[in-house]
């Protein structure tokens, strides 16, 4: 673990753990989150950013001189379905379409508790269904999400089989996903102490606000609950000190259960969605880097 690394677990654990806390108000989260904005670095001036209108959902394209047109990627936000936009990871979504050298769209799906599940999901089938009507091939879709667009991208690959209409995209990358609402996962308890970043007290009011009353454990919800058989291989990253490590691991052993392809990486002491930090930490950097040969070896379409 880089030094870098360990500050940014002992500067983050003094800043926001704990903050804005259960109790804290969704107006104090979103406020919070909007003040962050501010602080997001821009894409150095190379990367092109052009907001479109992708089949109702608001979304951004991002491009970088190395990206491939036909290769691209659909970026599902985190944020717990409460908060987050496209401008809050405009500084990871450029690193991530320059080493998958591809096209990149980030939909900013609605959130709840204004539109509650299903509204994320119906937005993102929306903006892939898009994709798919402006062009693009499939077989070299990737979808990407983080947090709860972890959970949202795997949601998206089983409604898409689910439906039987929709071609399903050539790979899925999860980052720190969050794949169950029924709040199961024992590492919420232990590692409630470890994790320098999410404080496990405040998130079943988050999922509160999502459900609006729907089964915690609507496989569309939770794709923990749902049968992978048949889906495109996944790559989930996740910390080993993160209150949702057993939303990572778990859902990883559904996949293998299934016989379905994961590769599950587990990075020592990482902090959640750690990635968002790779203009500081060598190993935001180096899962990015991971992603990117994943992506662009999953969906490099060879003919015969």
């Amino acid at each position: 673990m880089s030094l870098r690394a360990e500050l940014l677990r002992l500067g983050t654990r003094a800043f926001l753990k704990g903050k804005p806390g259960p109790k804290a108000s969704l107006e104090e989260r979103r406020r919070r989150a909007a003040a962050a904005a501010r602080w997001v670095p821009n894409p150095p001036p190379e990367i092109k950013r052009v907001t479109v209108d992708a089949g109702g959902v608001a979304a951004e394209w991002v491009t970088a001189p190395v990206s491939q047109h036909d290769r691209q990627i659909l970026y599902l936000h985190g944020g717990g379905y409460v908060i987050g936009s496209p401008s809050l990871y405009r500084h990871l979504t450029w690193r991530l379409a320059s080493v998958a050298r591809a096209r990149l769209l980030a939909a900013d799906y609605r959130l709840a508790p204004e539109h509650p599940f299903p509204a994320a999901l119906d937005d993102a089938m929306a903006t892939y269904k898009w994709m798919l009507a402006e062009g693009a091939d499939p077989r070299q879709v990737a979808v990407i999400g983080d947090s709860a667009g972890g959970g949202l991208a795997f949601a998206l690959l089983l409604r898409c089989r689910d439906e039987g209409r929709v071609p399903l995209p050539a790979a899925a990358v999860a980052l720190s996903p969050w794949t169950d609402l029924a709040l199961t996962g024992a590492s919420l308890h232990r590692n409630a102490g470890a994790d320098p970043f999410v404080d496990a007290n405040g998130i079943p009011p988050i999922a509160e606000y999502y459900l609006a009353g729907a089964d915690p454990r609507h496989p569309y919800a939770s794709p923990l609950y749902g049968n992978p058989t048949g889906l495109p291989p996944a790559l989930i990253q996740v910390g080993s000190d993160e209150v949702l490590l057993d939303d990572a691991t778990r859902i990883a052993d559904r996949w293998r259960a299934a016989e379905c392809e994961v590769v599950l990486e587990i990075w020592p002491r990482m902090p959640h969605v750690w990635h968002l930090f790779a203009s500081m930490m060598p190993e935001a950097r180096g899962a990015i880097t991971r992603i990117g040969a994943f992506v662009r070896k999953r969906t490099t379409v060879t003919t015969a």
